[in-house]
């Protein structure tokens, strides 16, 4: 499970600093893939669903991470970009394993 965390924020890191290809809806939608009226995140909170959003501002999605850190029995830093989430995640498992 963790490496799978670990791969998915190594993922959005990566894809963060090149461009965004997240498949989020506001990415969507900025490419013409969706109506502006679909923005909205799937977990129903009623905000525009980004890889900001569903990662560190979610009512839903993005409160999972102090229940991954709890079980990881690392202490939880708000961080303030996915980037800074896989930094957390990753240093708190020993590092990133190739």
């Amino acid at each position: 499970m963790l490496g799978e965390c670990q791969s998915l924020l190594l993922t959005i890191s990566l894809q963060d600093h090149v461009s965004d290809r997240l498949p989020t809806k506001a990415n969507l939608i900025s490419r013409c893939i969706l109506s502006l009226a679909a923005h909205h995140c799937v977990s129903s909170c009623g905000k525009v669903e980004s890889a900001q959003h569903l990662f560190l501002s979610c009512s839903t999605f993005g409160s999972l991470w102090s229940l991954v850190s709890s079980w990881i029995g690392s202490s939880l830093v708000i961080a303030q970009t996915p980037s800074d989430h896989f930094v957390q995640f990753t240093a708190s498992a020993g590092g990133f394993r190739v």
